[in-house]
């Protein structure tokens, strides 16, 4: 149950030296099991040098495991006297970025730390650097998702709502072995396309639209994400050729100069100078990438406001867009793995202009 050397991970760069984790996506990543605990409290406390204490309502049950103390209370129990018992209130608590405020206020009140700080960042830094068990997760994420986009095309037809593509695109994941979404899939048509966070509506495609697809599912917990645009019946025209190219070199030149060491800011520098240069620079409106995982946006982007450099093990999206109402909305994404010594590209599926009969 219990991932003892992520858990090693995160205490060896904490600046505090006993930490309340709450969040679930985090509690999975650690236990690996997902707990969804409602309006009840739930909390793993780690410190240096001593065993782990999962704090959890005694209407949910966690697996055994020897290396957890599991303490179990009940709904008519206070949680801040269970607490107590476990918490060093001479020392500061790293506390969850998303713990809710009806648990946080009444601790500190109660002084049951020395101080309370955000202990989010050690975890957000560990879970940014995949290990091996993760990778390979993601990598079949990944596969599953390529395999699915090669069905999609399937769903558009004459005739065809976004609302009705998208509402096929589960049954078709689940047939491949994935457990579900990663997020809401975006199906768009024609203009709808250069709305990057369009929700499928009743649009109906036509000859000659765009027909983006930003997809992703879950396997084992862990998200994959991709986007790519088709045409349906016939080609773009000459100007929109020229805008799904320029997307598509900003993406390829932007992965090919992926490796450790570099600066994220750099790599989305990259691909904006490539779209910018080519007239279109307005209309690429949002950063590069994100990070992935667990999460299919976690801490982490690449974007010209951060400037951490990239470490093996990192994943994240590379995921150029010009989104031009009049002339074509056209994004290609892809999920990307730093490696020792460059990087490896997750997603398989190509990126030339593929027209759906």
């Amino acid at each position: 149950m219990l991932k003892k050397e992520r858990m090693n991970r995160i205490l060896s760069i904490a600046p505090q030296k006993q930490l309340l984790i709450t969040d679930p996506c985090a509690l999975f990543y650690l236990l690996g099991e997902w707990f969804y605990p409602g309006e009840r409290f739930l909390g793993l406390i780690i410190h240096e040098n001593e065993k782990p204490v999962l704090i959890i309502n005694s209407l949910f049950h966690a697996g055994e495991d020897d290396q957890i103390e599991m303490v179990y209370y009940s709904d008519t129990d206070r949680i801040n006297e269970i607490l107590k018992k476990y918490i060093h209130e001479d020392e500061a608590l790293g506390v969850d970025k998303i713990m809710p405020a009806r648990f946080l206020i009444p601790m500190i009140k109660e002084k049951l730390a020395s101080s309370f700080e955000l202990g989010s960042e050690a975890v957000d830094f560990t879970r940014a650097v995949k290990d091996e068990e993760e990778i390979a997760l993601m990598r079949k994420s990944s596969e599953i998702n390529d395999q699915a986009m090669a069905q999609f095309k399937g769903l558009i037809h004459e005739g065809v709502t976004e609302k009705e593509a998208a509402s096929k695109i589960m049954d078709i994941y689940l047939s491949l072995g994935a457990e579900g979404f990663s997020f809401e899939p975006i199906v768009a048509f024609g203009k709808n396309a250069a709305d990057p966070h369009h929700m499928p509506d009743d649009t109906v495609v036509k000859e000659g639209d765009a027909v983006l697809f930003d997809v992703g599912c879950r396997y084992h917990g862990y998200c994959s994400d991709m986007t790519r645009t088709f045409f349906y019946k016939k080609g773009p025209s000459k100007e929109a050729e020229n805008v799904y190219n320029l997307v598509r070199r900003a993406n390829e030149e932007a992965e090919k100069m992926l490796k450790p060491g570099i600066p994220f800011c750099e790599v989305d520098k990259k691909a904006r100078d490539i779209i910018t240069a080519g007239g279109y620079g307005e209309y690429f409106t949002h950063r590069l990438g994100h990070f992935i995982g667990v999460e299919d946006h976690e801490y982490g982007d690449v974007s010209l406001a951060n400037t951490r450099k990239s470490e093996a093990g990192n994943i994240h999206s590379i995921e150029p867009g010009i989104y031009c109402p009049e002339v074509l909305g056209c994004r290609i994404e892809d999920l990307v793995l730093i490696t020792e010594d460059g990087y490896e590209v997750l997603n398989k599926y190509p990126h030339d202009i593929e027209i759906i009969d």
